[in-house]
């Protein structure tokens, strides 16, 4: 790709400017909106969840938009009335943001305090965006709780937290409460479809897929990784690529292991670890990859329980699959196996050998399962 000296990340540039661009987190994009059309807005609120979900975002167009003099009909930010391009050019006055990381001292809510008291100069709101709220001193907590409870009718706070247990219940009773989702891998794969699109990125659906899975819900871990694979790959992002640059086991590998336990196959099954050893993975990866399998096998037995499943579609159809030709009882104590094995394996000397036992276990579970339980009808 040519060199850009003006290159800005996909976190960024892909940044949602608007509730509609927010992905994964509908139901609390659609609350905000109701709030603003009834003129019902809280004098505080909580946004808490994972990391990089939008907590920050969100807070950001909610801020923009309550100030925002030109509202359009579906209740979003006009961009184009003064308060919007002030906030657009990061040059608002009545929008502070402070990061509570690295100003949590007493001294620097004494300091947000004062600013309060002083009426935004244009706009209607004085909106303060705190985030990781949870790092406030104690001290700092009770500083800003006389605020919180009775503050100016102008000024409204939003309040950013991923550990909402470390915040003082006084300050969570004050609050509006938005708990953030993580966002699912079928929303990530299509946003970074629509963004490798937008930048001209040849793909294969399959490697987006794997992104998505990898992030663990997390919008902006996934366009890190994202960007990381785009100049890896030199813009053609491919399954193979992906899987081998962020060093991950492949879904095949665990299909396969499932079906060589499942016929005893001890001799495939020691081949197959070694294969995954030689590749580089450790073995406590390589069990943590393989208790998941099963679990995700196990979700997917019953049509209820299978949106539990957070793997790409064309994947699912395989857990389904494989499913079915596996008992629960083998699910239960091979899962029984790996968790022993995982608490063995970090005091084991012989670290490969303690995996090949847990391995050797699961060949023999078929062996001790009757007729009637590997019809799955096991007494309750």
């Amino acid at each position: 790709m040519a060199e850009n000296s003006s290159y800005i990340v996909s976190a960024r540039k892909y940044r949602p400017a608007t509730f509609e661009s927010v992905v994964g987190q509908k139901h609390i994009t659609s609350t905000l909106k109701n709030a603003i059309a009834s003129n019902q807005l809280a004098q505080a609120f909580l946004f808490c969840g994972p990391r990089g979900v939008g907590k920050t975002t969100c807070a950001r167009i909610l801020a923009k938009t309550i100030n925002c003099t030109n509202r359009k009909e579906n209740l979003e930010a006009c961009n184009e009335c003064e308060s919007c391009k002030s906030f657009n050019n990061n040059s608002s006055l009545n929008i502070i943001e402070l990061d509570a990381a690295s100003n949590n001292s007493v001294d620097d809510i004494r300091d947000l305090v004062r600013q309060i008291n002083i009426p935004p100069m244009n706009g209607k709101y004085k909106v303060y965006i705190i985030d990781e709220v949870h790092m406030l001193s104690q001290a700092a907590f009770n500083a800003f709780l006389k605020t919180l409870e009775e503050p100016p009718k102008y000024a409204k706070f939003i309040l950013a937290t991923t550990e909402k247990n470390k915040i003082l219940p006084t300050i969570l009773s004050r609050c509006q409460i938005f708990d953030f989702h993580r966002i699912t891998s079928a929303d990530i794969s299509a946003h970074l479809e629509y963004i490798a699109k937008q930048e001209g990125v040849t793909y294969e659906t399959s490697a987006l897929d794997i992104i998505a899975s990898k992030s663990d819900g997390a919008l902006r871990d996934a366009l890190s990784m994202f960007d990381l694979m785009v100049s890896f790959t030199n813009a053609n992002l491919t399954y193979k690529d992906v899987i081998s640059s962020l060093n991950i086991l492949d879904y095949d590998y665990f299909f396969k292991f499932v079906d060589f336990l499942l016929s005893g196959d001890i001799t495939n099954t020691l081949l197959l670890f070694d294969e995954v050893l030689a590749k580089g993975f450790q073995g406590d990866i390589f069990m943590e990859g393989l208790a998941a399998h099963f679990r995700d096998l196990l979700v997917s037995k019953d049509k209820q329980t299978v949106a539990l499943l957070d793997v790409p579609s064309a994947i699912q159809e395989r857990y389904i699959e494989q499913s079915q030709r596996t008992p629960n009882l083998f699910l239960l104590r091979c899962l029984n196996f790996a968790s022993q094995s995982a608490q063995e394996y970090r005091i084991s000397n012989n670290k490969r050998l303690c995996v090949e036992l847990m391995l050797l276990k699961m060949c023999n579970v078929m062996t001790k399962i009757t007729s009637a339980e590997k019809k799955n009808l096991i007494p309750k």
